[in-house]
């Protein structure tokens, strides 16, 4: 047998599809591609550029893109591998040290800094305590910048002069803003910032002091990610790389949760364009058994079958998918359109992989469902020409749901969705389907009875249900998960979001209060009542160190870069409290009520940093406070809501443990707007009191969860026309047996009324099972995901129960309208053609 050539076999491919270009299933297929890789498209690019943006914000909280921190100078290396990418770099060295005047003595958190600082974010100082601030600058050489708590402190005004060890500087600006103190709540001592010029002057950093360098780096993502992989392998045990997630635990918590909920949006997207792919590509292999069986009869292989078919989908899916990237390129640059007065002028760019990734998106989950019905046309036998009712062997059930399978896993896992969470799903999926499918058919199978006394538009309705009942149940399913996805993005939509802002409600403490003395306490509280500021209680705050657990150094526990390893490189703020804080939670052992007294005090540990030393209840730790060993036994582990910008500590000791230690007091308050006022005169009354204005973090945070909200509405268009392109394939894919029944009534004498109210009662019916299946599955579907995606409380939703009403309207109208065509043929032309 002669083969026809490849360019022959491509160019008969090609106008053969031409000629089909507008059969209804290739329409169909063509769109369900392009909302595929349209949505996939736009939400990577948003995920994207929004999280470089964000990121590139959060890193104002640092100082810079990258930080490299250590308790000793970085290796000459490190620098120099930073320069030679062509990084940006500032320094920045921090100890305490005692300031010295005529006046007395004051310990003090010294910074010193060059030029170069910061990389991100400014400076902000005033002239004298209490005058406007200025934005920039910094301490010139011989000049310290400092707090005003430590003017008070020392009884000095602007233009005295400090010693800082041996070097005299002269007091130039009062500093009221750094950058990179956001995340530094609880610093105890005041400030001072000096240049890094005089640091060596000051004689105080000698080998063996308790320092802290920084090495800022400011630079592209990839220059910095080389950064980060070249000097990692050798960092010194004393040394860290820090970004903007790893610094601050609320943006990077809100950065995550952003993320997961747009990569849910996009593959409910995607699985529902898979859908209609699949339906679509079902109806295109089918209307083409005549034509598979006439070219193998003209000569055709079964190969050259194969190949010919799948050159037109080929071709197909690469102009749906490069018109749906486009498509998706446009949509997020209207959405940034939208954001713009949200987000930062320079949001980056974004690059093309998201655009790839979108279009293998298409590709995969075109092959996924649209190969196995392909692989029937293969299988067409000759004889087709002369018996219409021969049809192609059936391909294994293994091959046809395994590749869809594959295909949803390889998108999932693209998308980056935790793994057990992508089993959990499939694995739910194909369990919900067949159990829902079950009981579709024993439904479908107890309406038969009701046939006998039912009217004609009753029985014409139901019997086109039950002549095929699989059919009838898998568009079921269909049209179900059309709803699902509908009512589960509106639920997390509304309530998911609501969930997220209420745990940053509007009257978030935006404001910490540190070092308030034992004195001033009842005084302080008094003054927060009197302005009507909503304050969270006073905790008492001992710095303390864990030097051991059950006898073994902690240096020899805890892995690198590790919670814990954080937590026994700097003293913790130890506190004690008689009731579990608000925004905490036991998760395991009792807390002090319930539990005798002992020679050993307990202490409550949270729960990260007690898996990253390995603690469990009952362990013996020894802490170093005040120059004096503590012991404890830890009684309970705790879970710790870090959004709620409340006081948290890593240890809560049982109360009257540690009271016989000087200790300050630490607390957060609420004071709405406007009120600036109120905060000078609390600062003049109490002068040894740092107050810290954190509503800067807090904006931050709510202008992430309203760009997340924004972003979601828009994602819905996409999960809208993905729900319209499975909901009228599945109606393509049964439209050519609707036309060839609609003749033979009308020819019968049926009038088109019957046929209209019959049309409605089916696909009302078919929609409001649906819609009953689709309140189930959205009620187990978001229990599964508030669990284990977003870790948040889940109750149940009522309004749910709407659905089944939703899709009988819905599914009732799409269906009469997408099958206007059985109406409207001519009953003598569709006889005569058979």
């Amino acid at each position: 047998m002669v083969r026809l050539p490849l360019l022959r076999l491509c160019s008969l491919a090609i106008r053969q599809l031409l000629r089909d270009a507008r059969a209804g299933e290739l329409r169909v297929l063509f769109f369900a591609l392009v909302v595929a890789v349209a949505a996939s498209t736009a939400i990577g690019y948003f995920g994207a550029r929004l999280n470089g943006a964000m990121t590139l914000r959060a890193t104002e909280f640092l100082g810079a893109d990258l930080v490299l921190e250590g308790s000793s100078p970085a290796h000459e290396e490190q620098i120099r591998s930073g320069t030679e990418l062509r990084l940006r770099h500032a320094q920045v060295v921090e100890f305490s040290s005692v300031v010295a005047t005529d006046n007395g003595i004051q310990l003090s958190s010294i910074k010193a800094v060059d030029r170069a600082y910061p990389l991100r974010g400014e400076l902000k100082s005033a002239a004298a305590p209490f005058a406007p601030e200025e934005v920039g600058g910094e301490p010139q050489p011989g000049e310290a910048w400092v707090e005003a708590r430590l003017l008070t402190a020392l009884d000095l005004k602007i233009g005295d002069s400090i010693d800082v060890g041996m070097k005299s500087l002269k007091l130039a600006r009062v500093l009221t803003y750094e950058p990179d103190r956001a995340g530094n709540f609880y610093s105890l001592t005041p400030r001072v910032m000096i240049n890094l010029d005089d640091l060596s002057a000051t004689g105080v950093v000698q080998p063996g002091s308790r320092v802290s360098y920084r090495e800022l780096w400011r630079g592209e993502p990839q220059a910095l990610e080389t950064y980060r992989q070249l000097i990692k392998p050798g960092l010194a045990a004393n040394q860290r790389i820090q970004d903007a997630r790893d610094g601050n635990r609320q943006i990077g918590g809100a950065l995550g949760k952003a993320e997961r909920y747009l990569n849910m949006a996009s593959l409910v997207a995607v699985l529902l364009a898979g859908v209609a792919v699949a339906l679509s590509a079902n109806r295109f292999a089918s209307r083409r058994f005549d034509a598979s069986a006439l070219l193998r009869c003209l000569g055709l292989s079964r190969r050259e079958t194969m190949l010919l078919f799948s050159i037109q989908l080929t071709v197909l899916g690469l102009l749906a998918a490069l018109s749906g990237a486009l498509l998706g390129w446009l949509a997020q640059l209207g959405l940034f359109a939208l954001l713009h007065d949200l987000l930062p002028t320079d949001v980056p760019p974004g690059g093309l992989f998201p655009a790839l990734a979108g279009i293998g998106t298409g590709l995969v989950a075109l092959a996924g469902f649209a190969l196995p019905p392909l692989a029937a046309l293969g299988r067409v036998p000759p004889l087709r020409v002369l018996r219409r009712d021969m049809l192609p062997i059936p391909s294994s059930t293994w091959m046809v749901y395994g590749a869809a399978l594959g295909a949803l896993g390889l998108i999932m896992w693209r998308l980056s969705l935790d793994l057990l969470l992508t089993f959990a799903l499939l694995g739910g999926g194909v369990v919900a389907a067949l159990v829902l499918g079950g009981l579709l058919l024993l439904l479908l199978q107890s309406l038969r009875r009701m046939l006998a006394r039912a009217s004609l538009p009753w029985r014409l309705g139901l019997g086109q249900l039950l002549r095929h009942p699989l059919a009838a149940a898998g568009q079921s399913l269909a049209f179900g998960l059309i709803l699902l996805s509908m009512a589960l993005i509106a639920l997390l939509r509304g309530e998911l979001l609501d969930t997220w802002q209420n745990q940053l409600p509007k009257n978030a403490p935006n404001y910490f209060a540190l070092n308030i003395l034992p004195g001033d306490k009842q005084a302080f509280t008094d003054h927060l009542i009197k302005v009507s500021a909503q304050a969270a209680p006073l905790y008492p705050v001992v710095p303390g160190r864990l030097i051991s657990i059950n006898g073994e150094a902690v240096q020899q526990i805890v892995s690198k870069d590790s919670a814990g390893d954080r937590a026994i490189q700097r003293d913790l703020s130890l506190t004690w409290a008689a009731d579990l804080p608000a925004g905490n939670k036991l998760t395991a052992g009792e807390w002090w009520k319930d539990q005798p007294d002992d020679d050993v005090p307990g202490v409550s540990v949270e729960g990260k940093v007690a898996e990253s030393l390995k603690l469990k209840l009952g362990d013996h730790m020894v802490f170093s406070v005040g120059g004096v060993n503590r012991e404890a036994r830890v009684t309970s582990l705790r879970e710790i809501n870090w959004d709620n910008f409340q006081p948290n500590f890593f240890m809560i000791f049982q109360p009257g443990t540690l009271k016989d230690l000087p200790a300050t007091y630490l607390t957060s308050f609420y004071l709405a707007p406007g009120h600036d006022q109120q905060i000078v005169e609390l600062s003049r009354t109490f002068p040894a009191v740092t107050i810290l204005q954190v509503e800067a973090l807090l904006e931050q945070l709510r202008s992430i969860l309203a760009q997340v909200t924004l972003a979601v509405e828009y994602v819905l268009l996409f999960v809208l026309a993905a729900g319209m392109a499975v909901l009228f394939s599945g109606l393509q894919a049964t439209l050519d047996e609707r036309i060839r029944q609609g003749a033979l009534l009308r020819a019968l004498g049926a009038e088109r009324q019957l046929l209209i109210k019959a049309r409605r009662i089916e696909f009302g019916l078919l929609g409001a099972v649906s819609g009953l299946l689709a309140a189930i599955g959205s009620e187990v579907v978001s229990l599964v995901l508030y669990r284990f995606a977003f870790d948040l409380p889940w109750h149940p939703h009522p309004w749910l129960l709407v659905l089944p009403l939703i899709g009988a309207v819905l599914i009732g109208g799409a269906g009469v309208f997408g099958t206007r065509r059985a109406l409207n043929a001519s009953p003598l032309t569709v006889l005569r053609e058979g």
